[in-house]
Order: structure tokens, then sequence, then C-alpha cells
């Protein structure tokens, strides 16, 4: 951990689980109660035991910073106190649970904002979070469990980790847990097995926690260790910035429309993109020179997936063109584009011609380049 100068950005330790239960914030007390053993300043942030005795108990010789109460709709709620921490001001801080979202009044919206403000203070942070939570993984964790996660952390958060710690536990020893009422009370459990806690739902997921696991540490340059609990990847590579790509020429392009899907096409894009260490285009090409003579009801989605691109740091280019695949293809060989991803048009009368005129255009010019087309899978109801 750094020595919490205030000139130095705080270091970030992201304790990763594939579900509630595995001991991730168990493991990360013992570890900040090993660093307090060395002399380092080391507080709790924010801690939700769910009740379970044997983290409470792991708690205890640790500096607890209060909670911030606020109201809400009637209501009284506890969240983080970010000021009392950054006036505080510890070398270590633990925060628990990284995908919440603060309550309406809160200075940031999102927890891992928080943990950011943290880090930019010089305060090295340890946290928590499930593999569910990444959002390039969200129509994947969806397809495995039927369960749209609401709760998401954009990918380059993540990257923002100097350590990453796989905390593992097989499917099979999780699921005695909850039967014996450690991870939560019983019904609660009861609920958790009809969710995520079905063994075939934590087998995929788990092995999801391991391939993402192992992603970073490719990233990062390092190899893995044998360990059997907790995979720890160590902190001696340099930073994000100073980083090479490795070595591939590759640049993708995703190709914009108002189609819901387009969201699930930024993240498979994105996805594909950081595999690869490519750069990442996300592009929309509208005849007229700006939005605005867009209908409402397709400016607004056009808009919200231009937002989204944007917030998991793809680059986004609105581009005007009398024709749309004429304009794009101009784009893409300009910027040397390796790969365009594209929606998969639905049939439906005129409009469904249209797309799918442009999707065969497109697949027709673009002879050099690898075209992907996506279509959402639709998850069948389970009987």
């Amino acid at each position: 951990m750094s020595d919490g100068d205030s000139k130095n950005r705080g270091q970030l330790k992201v304790y990763l689980g594939y579900a509630a239960g595995v001991g991730k914030t168990y493991q990360m007390l013992e570890d900040a109660h090993e660093l307090k053993q060395k002399g380092f300043d080391a507080v709790i942030g924010y801690l939700e035991p769910h009740g379970r005795k044997d983290t409470i108990a792991r708690a205890e010789g640790l500096e607890l910073i209060p909670r911030r109460k606020a109201e809400y709709r009637g209501s009284t709620f506890e969240e983080m106190d970010l000021e009392a921490i950054l006036r505080r001001k510890p070398q270590v801080c633990v925060v628990d649970e990284l995908p919440h979202t603060n309550i309406p009044d809160s200075s940031h919206t999102k927890r891992w904002e928080d943990v950011l403000a943290l880090l930019d203070a010089g305060i090295d942070v340890m946290t928590t979070m499930n593999i569910q939570h990444l959002e390039s993984l969200n129509d994947q964790v969806w397809q495995m469990t039927g369960v749209r996660v609401r709760e998401t952390i954009p990918d380059w958060v993540m990257k923002q980790a100097d350590e990453v710690v796989m905390v593992d536990l097989t499917p099979r020893a999780l699921l005695n847990r909850l039967e014996r009422g450690v991870v939560y009370p019983p019904e609660k459990a009861e609920r958790a097995l009809q969710n995520f806690f079905k063994e075939s739902t934590l087998v995929a997921l788990r092995e999801l926690a391991l391939r993402q696991t192992a992603h970073e540490v490719e990233i990062r340059q390092v190899t893995l260790p044998d360990s059997a609990l907790v995979d720890t990847f160590p902190t001696n590579f340099p930073p994000a910035a100073d980083r090479a790509p490795s070595g591939g020429n590759d640049r993708i392009l995703v190709h914009l429309t108002e189609d819901p899907s387009t969201a699930m096409l930024i993240r498979r894009g994105k996805r594909v993109a950081d595999y690869l260490q490519a750069e990442c285009f996300a592009v929309y090409v509208h005849t007229e020179p700006d939005l605005a003579s867009l209908p409402a009801g397709r400016r607004v989605a056009i808009e919200r997936h231009l937002t989204f691109a944007r917030n998991l740091h793809l680059e986004t280019h609105v581009l005007q063109g009398a024709d749309i695949v004429d304009t794009l293809m101009d784009f893409a060989r300009l910027h040397r584009v390796t790969q365009i991803f594209m929606v998969r048009p639905q049939y439906s009368r005129w409009h469904g011609f249209l797309a799918t005129n442009l999707v065969h255009r497109i697949v027709g010019e673009a002879r050099d380049m690898q075209v992907t087309i996506v279509a959402e899978r639709r998850r069948e109801r389970q009987s």
C-alpha cells in the first residue's frame, strides 16, 4: 500500500467474488488487520456484514468511521460518510459493496465515485464486489441467471485497481453455508435459492469470475499464483497510462442505432476491445446536421446510447452524411477500423427492410474488415 502522501493517488484493491457469502468482506478485514499490525493507519469507512457473526467479530479492533444518516421519502438511510473519511484521512480505508447506489441527496450517485474521491485524496482503498456487477457482463449474467443486475460498475473503474483478489469457494460449500444460515437468515436464504443460489448458476458465475480474474491478470502482465482459496495479484506493474498495448492493431467500431439492443451491442464491443486492448469507437450516423431533427423518441434513445458509451469510456462520434453506409465506411477507413459491430435488424415492414439493406451494404463494403452482427438473445421463461 502507499504511504498516504496527499501528493500521490491512493491504491485500489478489489476483492472479487461470484456470489454473496464466499468470504470477500472477511478476507478484506483480515488483510486490514494485517496492515494495522504492520503500522498502517487502517480504518473502516463502510461495512455491510449482513448480520454474519464471524464478519462482525473480525471487524473488532479496527476504527469504524460513523455512517452519515439522511432522510429520504420519510425513511432514514445510512450511507458512507465521505466527508468524514476525508477529514480523518487514514492511510487505508475499507469500503464494502462497491456497486452500491447512494440515496439521491448524496454528493455522488454511486459508491464507486466515492471511492475514486478517496483515491484522489491519496487514501488507499480496499473494496468488495461480485462479478455480476461488472457492466460489460450484464447481458451474459442475465442469460445465465434470468436476473437483470441493475447496479453495475463501468469496466474502466475495475481497471483503476492496482490489485485484484479473487476470493473463491466451491458452489457446494457456498450452498452448505447458505443452508446453515451463515450467509442469510432462513427467509432471505429461501429467496436467494430462487435466484443466484441455484448450483448450476453458481458454477457458471464462478467460471465467469475465474475468467475475468485471469483477464485482469493478463492486462497487468503478471502471472497467476498457485493459491487454493484466495488468488492475489501483486501491484508491481506500471500504471495503466504507462502500459503499452499488446501489439495488435485492432480498432473496433460499434454502430449505434435507436434499437434497445444497442446497449447490449455497446457492452459486447467494449468487452472485445478490452480483451484485444483495442481502440473502440461508438458511432451514430444521421442524414441531418444534428439530432434535433430526429423524432423525440429516437433522439432520446440515441442520446441515451451515446451517454452509455461515454460512461464506458468509448470514444463517441455523431456523423452527418447523406448516405449512412458511405459515411460510416469513410470513418472506418480513416480510423483504420478492423471490426464493425452491428445490431441484427428487426424484420418489421419498411423500417426492417431498410435496416436489413443497410447491414447487407456494409457487409459488402467492408471486405477488409470483420463485421459482427449481434442479435440479442431472448431468454425463455422457465416453467
